[in-house]
């Protein structure tokens, strides 16, 4: 299925139907007198967040969702049927916001939270409403209020624990593929993966955490290069970073550089996202390139102050301890799992 994580829908609420105009009109009642009923309300336009969906796909291409109008009052004061609401799916994670002003109208981040997006319009009054001691025959009746319409915007933030980051080709990928059972696409050239992959990894007795693979980063992402902002959104949610690096790529390439370079475009991204806790790794350690550099990499990192971790994703050499490290900054200093 493709992904798609953004969404531009029209939304229109039924109108409410109209009061009824009527009079009695029995045996033996000369002067029945007014009996219209009410119009009927019209249908409601809800989005609801779903576990089920993974993609804005459907909504890509079907952009106009109408609900219909309330049924006309009718006379011996019955009130005219109501419409049904229409209700639109979503993943959880889904932000809706207005179109024309870009205000958050809600944050769907629960399986099962509903919103009102437009509502229907209430029904119009009959004439039976308007019957007074000096207007006993009131020949006039309200018209249903219209309902709600608008221009929304859908957007996608995936809902995970942990994001891996890093530039292209690193091995994000193909770790995400040995530590779960997502099976994302792997190529020896960058920019592979075009879409998030998500993946469930399993530890301890029966507990298990959420893991994103978002698609490189390159500098000026946060400007729209690359891969651009369309995807750091999505680690704006995730509690730690897995933050993958790679110096088996180019002779001149230096793991600190990297770093400094993802995180620059984190910052600027987002203050918040920055703040967040990284666990720091070198990955491709069973190749040749990358063990004959990898020591002054390591110092570097040291003396910076950041621990830094050595695997390889292939190999699976050194996953389990990178495993850990995630674990423990996912949990409270009182539940943290020791090596």
């Amino acid at each position: 299925m493709k992904f798609i994580d953004e969404a531009k829908i029209y939304v229109k609420a039924g109108g409410g139907g109209k009061g009824c105009v009527s009079f009695r009109r029995e045996k033996f009642v000369p002067r029945g007198g007014p009996d219209g009923g009410d119009g009927g309300k019209g249908g409601d336009v809800i989005i609801k967040a779903v576990s089920s969906r993974r993609t804005l796909l459907d909504l890509k291409y079907q952009q106009h969702h109408m609900a219909k109008r309330g049924q006309q009052g009718e006379g011996n004061n019955r009130t005219g049927r109501s419409s049904e609401d229409i209700l639109i799916t979503v993943p959880v994670g889904t932000i809706v916001k207005d179109a024309e002003s870009g205000g958050i109208m809600i944050d769907l981040n629960v399986d099962g939270q509903s919103f009102i997006v437009a509502r229907g319009g209430i029904g119009g009054k009959g004439n039976a409403h308007f019957t007074s001691s000096t207007h006993r025959a009131p020949r006039f009746a309200q018209d249903g209020i219209p309902g709600e319409e608008h221009w929304i915007l859908l957007e996608l933030k995936l809902l995970a624990d942990v994001g891996i980051i890093g530039m292209p080709n690193v091995g994000k990928s193909t770790f995400i593929s040995k530590v779960s059972a997502a099976k994302p696409k792997i190529a020896d050239y960058p920019f592979t993966t075009l879409v998030p992959n998500l993946g469930v990894v399993r530890y301890g007795q029966d507990e298990t955490f959420v893991i994103a693979d978002i698609p490189g980063l390159i500098p000026g992402a946060h400007q729209g290069m690359g891969m651009g902002t369309r995807f750091l959104r999505h680690v704006e949610r995730t509690t730690v970073l897995l933050h993958i690096l790679d110096i088996s790529r180019d002779a001149e390439t230096a793991a600190w550089q990297d770093f400094e370079a993802i995180n620059h475009e984190l910052a600027q991204f987002s203050a918040e996202l920055i703040k967040k806790p990284q666990v720091v790794a070198i990955n491709k350690i069973d190749l040749p390139v990358t063990q004959a550099g990898i020591q002054k990499e390591v110092d570097i990192f040291r003396k910076k102050g950041i621990e830094i971790l050595l695997f390889s994703a292939v190999t699976g050499e050194g996953t389990p301890a990178v495993l850990r490290a995630i674990i423990n900054k996912l949990h409270s200093p009182e539940m943290i799992i020791e090596p």
